[in-house]
């Protein structure tokens, strides 16, 4: 089932140890989470994050993003099907302001128009837990953290000797998937691998068109890290994915093809010395993307980050959290090329003045080689009246520097400057027992300088306009509402709902839903068969201005269905069924959405 928690802010620590847990039992309680620049305990933390591990991934939605738009305050739109380029928006914010993370490695696409994170082809191979962050949070991620940050961890062992599982899927559309990930965990060591591969023949992305557009990837990760000490600890962090996918290129040519590659790596040490951990890190992404018969054939691009992050336990119940990075960012695309390097020094401070408030204060200065320096700071509170109510506020900075992209390429000017946000949210969360909860959000983010692109600018010269800073203020406001009860032992009831209002100047912002909102049971109708229904209702979304007359963007319903059953202790079969009632809708305009799809699949513990 679909679990919602709210948990600190923040950096993830990409290898804290977490634990295998049960589809419908899984609860974090004590399990302390990565929620600042160093690991803070679920009941101690301030601002927002969805939590989603093991099995409310593993067999629940063909790609991930289908699992994340069912989170409150997450919606996406997607050009096509699997594989075809779709962006994730958190509170309203589209995904140029969310920074995406695997195993601690930044992922955003360096030489992307507006580095966002493609989310079209991550499917949940290998996957095993993942955050989503809402809020302005660049004081703990630097630059994009504007609305929010995604954090993933893949596959690692959590039993002594070898252990792995598996996983097999065929579905609509001949989709085919298969997963195979093991690993090794010792007292001193830890290895783990991941292969996942997925097939589809897909259908026309276009819907002006009705030729397949089929999509193959590859993806593999290994992880590892080995104590050469008590005090000392070395690891590492290494993923590759590579896929080829068919597009239309236009109304009248459905032959394109593109492909791509993505490889990111990380290597760290982490040393204890008395009462201060030290972490120093190096981490390298690189993403290469080919479109051969396209106007641009190829958009390469590559970060490198140096980092040093320190941890020092002081008196009182506080804690000193402080770091130092250096980016090093380069895009070659279409003959133009453009690099930046980043400086980054940041220090926070968590504090518990009384048993049950807990606060942190956090500050950072990021000096940009081509636009000079930016500081943001963040503060967050939890306060806990009693055991089974909290109640949370965040106030936050932030600030996107402008892509390599939006400066150096043909549409690109080099005068443009980051864009700079404010948010602030409210939070309640009471809880009954272990029969209910309810959560409550109140959301509210502005960013100024927003940069688009402008038909009508001149300033880089290209004829066809530019990307330009937009004058006024864009405003995201909102609230979140999540709730979860449980008619008997056997069967609960989950639903959340988001309202939002974004906009520029009095002018709606495109493709955001006003009202999202999410309805659910699952059951157990013997020890071993389990049943799920949810359904989900967007509401009210603006179509984009160059979305066709005969565009299907605004208000759709989903309805979706699932059965598991449990072979063995260790092995499960599964059915599930998506757009049950296939709707026809759109969340880009002119571009096709899955209709009504059934999988069936496989999957064990060895």
């Amino acid at each position: 089932m679909l679990r919602f928690h709210l948990l600190a802010t923040a950096a993830v620590l990409p290898f804290l140890p977490t634990a295998s847990l049960a589809q419908e039992t899984f609860d974090l309680g004590e399990v302390v989470l990565s929620g600042s620049l160093s690991p803070v305990a679920e009941d101690r933390t301030g601002a927002t994050v969805e939590v989603l591990e093991g099995d409310d991934l593993a067999g629940s939605d063909t790609s991930v993003i289908q699992r994340l738009d069912r989170l409150p305050g997450v919606s996406s739109t997607a050009n096509g099907g699997l594989g075809a380029n779709a962006t994730l928006q958190v509170r309203g914010l589209p995904g140029r302001y969310v920074v995406v993370r695997v195993n601690g490695i930044d992922m955003n696409d360096p030489s992307g128009t507006q580095n966002s994170f493609n989310f079209g082809s991550l499917t949940p191979a290998g996957i095993d837990r993942i955050e989503v962050l809402k809020g302005s949070q660049s004081a703990l991620y630097g630059s994009e953290a504007i609305g929010g940050v995604i954090d993933i961890t893949t596959y690692r062992p959590t039993e002594l000797g070898f252990s792995g599982r598996a996983s097999s899927e065929y579905g609509s559309d001949n989709t085919r998937a298969a997963t195979l990930s093991f690993g090794y965990l010792t007292e001193r060591a830890e290895l783990a691998y991941t292969y996942g591969r997925v097939l589809t023949d897909g259908f026309s992305a276009r819907a002006d068109d009705n030729e397949d557009d089929g999509f193959r990837q590859t993806t593999q990760t290994f992880t590892g890290r080995y104590d050469l000490t008590e005090e000392f600890t070395v690891g590492v962090a290494v993923s590759n994915r590579s896929g080829d996918l068919e597009i239309d290129r236009s109304s009248t040519n459905n032959s394109g093809a593109t492909s791509f590659e993505e490889r990111g790596a990380r290597v760290f040490a982490e040393l204890q010395t008395g009462t201060i951990a030290h972490t120093f890190a190096y981490s390298y992404f690189d993403i290469d993307r080919r479109d051969p018969t396209g106007f641009t054939t190829r958009f390469e691009g590559d970060r490198k980050r140096l980092s040093y992050l320190g941890s020092a336990a002081l008196a009182g119940d506080m804690t000193l959290n402080f770091g130092l990075d250096r980016t090093e960012e380069s895009f070659n695309s279409g003959g133009s090329t453009g690099d930046e390097r980043t400086l980054s020094a940041q220090a926070e401070l968590l504090m518990a003045p009384i048993n049950n408030v807990d606060l942190s204060a956090a500050l950072r200065y990021d000096d940009n080689s081509d636009f000079g320096g930016k500081a943001t700071g963040r503060l967050a509170a939890v306060w806990r009246p009693q055991d089974d109510l909290a109640f949370r506020a965040v106030l936050g900075t932030g600030f996107r520097a402008p892509s390599l992209y939006e400066r150096f390429s043909f549409y690109g000017d080099p005068a443009l400057q980051p864009e700079e946000s404010r948010s602030f949210e409210l939070g309640v969360e009471k809880t009954y027992g272990d029969n209910a909860s309810v959560k409550a959000t109140v959301f509210y983010t502005e960013i100024d300088d927003l940069i688009q692109y402008d038909g009508a600018s001149t300033a880089c010269g290209s004829g066809f306009g530019c990307y330009n800073q937009v004058p006024g203020t864009t405003k995201s406001r909102g609230v979140e509402l999540s709730a979860t009860y449980a008619i008997n032992p056997r069967t609960e009831v989950f639903g959340n709902y988001t309202y939002t209002h974004a906009s520029t100047s009095g002018e709606r912002l495109t493709r955001t839903p006003k009202h999202d909102l999410l309805l659910g049971v699952e059951t157990n109708v013997t020890d071993r068969l389990q049943a799920t229904l949810d359904i989900r209702h967007v509401g009210d979304v603006v179509p984009s201005i160059y979305a066709p007359a005969d565009h299907k963007v605004g208000t759709y319903t989903l309805v979706g269905a699932g059965m598991s059953y449990d072979v063995t202790d260790t092995a499960q079969a599964y059915v599930r069924i998506e757009n049950l009632f296939d709707e026809d809708y759109e969340t880009a305009g002119g571009y096709n959405t899955p209709g009504r799809s059934a999988f069936f699949g496989v999957r064990a513990d060895f």
